[in-house]
């Protein structure tokens, strides 16, 4: 929320189709373990004896993400030559997201960085992004990944309640956050994210907005507010053996059934509102992610790792979830040679492109081009929107999303796609 991702593709503003495949100018790593799993997550994760203990796996995960790194590396090559090289520029963004990356050794996070830094190519400026849990034996030492190349890392805080953090299947306290960012701060990691989840199960409306304020307090670069959203990959057939999400557990499901219950839509918009007053009083902007705005603004981004996402300008490509597939890939053994994982691709046609560049678009606080409102898909619905209060026309011919529009998204985005 807060600078924390059929007619015609535009880049900007899209009028030429079909577009070009293009190098990438970020770097997404996925690492899919945890200690123990959230209920309310879907992310590609594996938890327990495979994390941490004699039988983790996390030697075997990293060894598979550098060969990867350099199976892609090797392909982009081919295709576009050598980074630095014209048509290959270098990484703005390495982003190591999970599970806990924060887990991962030392060592082994600065060899990953190094290879990267190799066979991609980092600018000199790139952003490099850690994700970690604040608890104490969970966020690793800061000063050892600010000496591994990383320059970011975002904190999975999601609540600064005892209760709430319990109901949501955290580990950590909520003193532990402001221990981790202090202990960042002083390692010298240039800029500290924090995640947070309002619409909570039965989350009284005053726990966020002491969560909130005292956030802010930590004077964070950036703040990532997420409604929270309990969704069925099961039911949208995502956890096939090729899908990018694996099988909720019986526990999360029935977790996630009740906790459905217990949402209030009247209450996740009087602490969304409160957020977007309480921050804008106090002249809250915040550091925008590179990466999340490569994201947005539809720029072309590699990615490795189980269930991990991609997307070259034309087409989107995704790894499989399933982690001993993905392994058996990449890891052969009795001398086998290593190969991409499965996964899928799915080309975009014109339709699906316009439709994606008007909703990432109006997901960030510049909006599209008023230009853009008379073109499909956004003219279609442009004044049923403007007359439901859910857009507005900036002076500098800008079309946002207003308040109620942000509340309300998901009706407008529906109608786009």
């Amino acid at each position: 929320m807060v600078s924390r991702a059929a007619s015609s593709a535009r880049t900007g503003s899209a009028r030429g189709w079909p577009p070009r495949r293009r190098a990438p100018v970020a770097l997404y790593v996925h690492f899919p373990f945890c200690i123990s799993l959230c209920p309310y997550c879907d992310f590609v994760v594996y938890a327990g004896a495979a994390a941490r203990g004699p039988r983790n796996r996390v030697e075997a995960l990293v060894g598979a993400l550098e060969t990867e790194i350099g199976l892609r590396a090797d392909s982009l090559d081919g295709e576009f030559g050598p980074p630095g090289e014209v048509g290959r520029p270098p990484l703005d963004s390495l982003y190591i997201g999970g599970g806990t990356p924060s887990l991962i050794d030392a060592a082994a996070l600065a060899r990953l960085v190094d290879l990267v830094r190799r066979r991609f190519a980092l600018a000199t400026d790139a952003e490099i992004t850690l994700e970690a849990n604040p608890g104490p034996d969970e966020r690793g030492d800061p000063v050892a990944q600010r000496l591994a190349g990383i320059t970011r890392i975002s904190f999975g805080a999601q609540s600064l309640d005892s209760g709430e953090l319990k109901r949501l299947g955290r580990r950590h306290a909520p003193g532990d956050v402001a221990d981790a960012v202090r202990e960042a701060r002083r390692a010298g990691i240039g800029s500290i994210n924090l995640d947070l989840l309002y619409d909570i199960p039965d989350g009284p409306i005053e726990t966020w907005t002491s969560t909130l304020d005292e956030a802010i307090g930590f004077e964070p670069d950036h703040l990532s507010l997420y409604a929270l959203t309990l969704d069925d990959p099961d039911g949208e057939g995502l956890t096939g053996p090729g899908g990018d999400h694996l099988p909720t557990t019986a526990g999360a499901r029935r977790w996630r059934a009740a906790a459905r219950s217990a949402q209030d839509e009247d209450r996740a918009a009087t602490e969304y509102h409160y957020a977007v007053h309480s921050l804008g009083e106090a002249g809250w902007h915040g550091y925008e992610s590179r990466h999340n705005k490569t994201y947005w603004e539809r720029r072309p981004y590699e990615a490795v790792g189980p269930g991990a996402h991609a997307f070259d300008g034309a087409s989107r490509r995704w790894n499989a979830a399933r982690l001993d597939a993905y392994l058996a890939a990449l890891s052969p053994r009795e001398g086998g040679s290593p190969r991409l994982p499965p996964g899928g691709v799915e080309h975009l046609d014109e339709v699906t492109a316009a439709a994606e560049q008007a909703i990432l678009g109006l997901r960030t606080d510049r909006g599209l081009p008023l230009a853009d409102a008379a073109e499909p898909p956004l003219a279609d619905s442009f004044d049923w929107a403007m007359d439901a209060e859910l857009l507005e026309v900036t002076d500098d011919a800008r079309v946002i999303l207003t308040t109620r529009g942000r509340l309300l998204s998901n009706e407008l985005f529906s109608r786009l796609a």
